[in-house]
């Protein structure tokens, strides 16, 4: 048994394999193992930079235990982004410290002894300093005393937004080091993931915390430089044994298609920041919104097909159109519109509205099927919301048989959505109002709202909105036009506050792509193998009732709507066919 314990007490692994056991957890997978290794043997000051979700907090809670199971005399600080998320630490240690036979030593001896959510002490010598101290990040830091410091998580995107939130948190963690103990053993270390291009994690590389990066899928050749050699010693063996570029590094944490799906649905920018690490982005992921990931062809006022198939080949390039977006970035025809024409689940209208001046009212047409959407058009006043035009915008309503208005309430506090009611009665209109609030970052929301989306190329683009979008503002100097142009606010548009100067049409556009969030959902194929089915299984039970009549309809190549037309099901007059 003793020869046991020592063995715990040598190797980190060997104890979180242990844990992991004790758990009923799955052994740790290789990077989970190539983490722990350098939480043990790493430098004094070091950063841990993994893709979201390897378990880095259960890594960390380890450590802490493993530390302590070395020597209970030692003080451990752990902090986190929230005192929330500290005290969860603290009461998850407790507990293994009370159900893990192997740890029951630890518990403290004296009733006397620190044993709460905040701090508490194990099998120790009396001390003025917890054994361990749980705090957020923005809590009360100065003061206490600490061996080992553990920062897990601390940047979150709720304190990492801006330039002046980040400066703030860069200088909490200035005053962390100050708490370290001056021992020759004394160590501080960095656990997390980068929520931003400009994260804190790049100051502290530069301020002597030695990072290494646990990407989700080995860097692509043209991606190495990146990393400026700071891949993790496992990552690089791996590489260097030939690893494939864009394979999985830890298939036992996520597969190929977990990671496939999670890209698809947080968006390509996030992606490569969460999972791949990649905080030095060029310009093709710094402006995540392209015009490429687009599909643009005449949209029909009324229905649409069952699918939309995009395709980068070089033949689907719409040269004609005139393109204001990055070098290199084009507009692209569908591959093919496949299925049915039917009418559209539904059509709004999406208005950002402002006030007289330099910003523009927008307004979009949208329309929703199968989880595509369809923008119709878009257009913009600089006369703010007067009387001709919330008319205009009605117009457009009434044209493409708009359901809902969707309206920004930021603006002017709901007497838009006030005056549009007005002007609906007037015009005997059948239109829902539905007003909207933001409380996020307006370049967050717009990149949020519409990434996923493009990069699933599933918005499709009428012709006329691009050539319309191009010839607006034609008595604007060139560059003063370019600003109110939507396709230029959408290719540079980045998370920078302030990115883009007049944001107004791209604004409108995200916010109706919002509202469709939910039903983009669907999966075309599944609606399409549905109405399959449904079609089966009418021609099935017609058969069964009239088979002469079914087979007659089989004949004419009748869809089930003609089929039900030729029964009489609405009318109640059925119309006689026969071969």
């Amino acid at each position: 048994m003793n020869d046991v314990l020592t063995a715990l007490q040598d190797d980190f692994k060997l104890f979180l394999q242990a844990l992991w056991s004790q758990l009923d957890l799955p052994p740790p997978t290789r990077a989970q193992y190539s983490i722990a290794d350098y939480l043990q043997y790493g430098p004094k000051r070091l950063q841990i930079q993994a893709f979201r979700g390897v378990g880095k907090s259960w890594i960390t809670g380890a450590f802490v235990l493993w530390t302590l199971f070395k020597d209970s005399e030692r003080k451990i600080m752990i902090i986190s982004a929230s005192k929330e998320r500290a005290d969860n630490m603290s009461i998850f240690l407790q507990k293994l410290i009370i159900e893990t036979p192997w740890l029951n030593h630890l518990r403290p001896k004296s009733d006397e002894a620190r044993w709460s959510r905040i701090s508490f002490d194990v099998n120790c010598s009396p001390h003025q300093a917890p054994s361990v101290k749980s705090v957020g990040i923005t809590g009360q830091l100065t003061g206490s005393r600490a061996d080992v410091m553990v920062l897990d998580d601390i940047e979150v995107p709720g304190n990492s937004m801006t330039e002046m939130m980040r400066e703030k948190l860069l200088q909490l963690c200035t005053e962390a080091e100050s708490i370290l103990t001056p021992k020759d053993d004394s160590r501080i270390m960095y656990l997390g993931t980068p929520q931003t291009t400009f994260t804190i994690y790049r100051k502290l590389a530069e301020r002597n915390y030695r990072p290494f990066v646990w990407p989700s899928r080995f860097p692509r050749k043209s991606k190495l430089s990146q990393y400026e050699g700071l891949l993790a010693p496992q990552i690089q063996e791996d590489l260097d044994n030939g690893a494939e570029e864009w394979d999985v590094t830890d298939p036992d944490r996520f597969d190929n298609e977990d990671l496939l799906e999670r890209e698809a649905a947080m968006g390509r920018s996030n992606y490569m920041l969460q999972f791949q690490l990649d905080t030095s982005l060029s310009d093709a992921e710094k402006f995540p919104l392209k015009m490429a990931d687009l599909v643009v062809t005449s949209v029909n006022p009324s229905t649409a097909p069952d699918t939309v198939t995009w395709c980068a080949d070089p033949r689907n390039v719409i040269r004609e159109l005139p393109t204001v977006g990055l070098p290199g970035d084009y507009f692209y025809s569908p591959m093919q519109l496949g299925g049915e024409w039917t009418p559209y689940s539904e059509t709004i209208c999406s208005v950002d509205p402002s006030g007289r001046g330099t910003d523009e009212t927008a307004a979009a047409f949208l329309s929703q099927k199968n989880g595509f959407l369809y923008l119709h058009e878009m257009r913009a006043y600089r006369d703010g919301y007067v009387d001709t035009t919330l008319l205009d915008i009605l117009r457009g309503c009434k044209k493409y048989g708009v359901t809902k208005l969707l309206i920004e309430s930021n603006f002017g506090d709901g007497i838009v959505a006030e005056l549009f009611k007005k002007h609906i009665q007037q015009t005997t209109q059948h239109i829902d109002i539905e007003e909207t609030r933001a409380n996020v970052r307006k370049e967050d929301r717009i990149i949020d709202s519409l990434e996923p989306i493009l990069n699933q190329h599933r918005l499709i683009i009428d012709r006329n909105v691009v050539e319309w979008d191009y010839n607006s503002n034609k008595d604007a100097a060139p560059e003063h036009r370019l600003m109110y142009m939507l396709f230029y606010q959408m290719s540079r548009m980045c998370r920078e506050k302030g990115a883009v100067k007049h944001d107004d049409r791209l604004d409108c556009l995200a916010q109706g792509v919002q509202y469709y969030t939910d039903a983009l959902s669907i999966s075309a194929h599944h609606v399409v193998r549905e109405r399959k089915r449904e079609e089966w299984n009418s021609m099935l039970q017609d058969f069964i009732e009239n088979p002469q009549q079914s087979v007659n309809h089989l004949a004419f190549g009748m869809n089930k709507e003609q089929r039900d037309k030729a029964k009489g099901l609405e009318s109640g007059k059925p119309v006689p066919t026969w071969v």
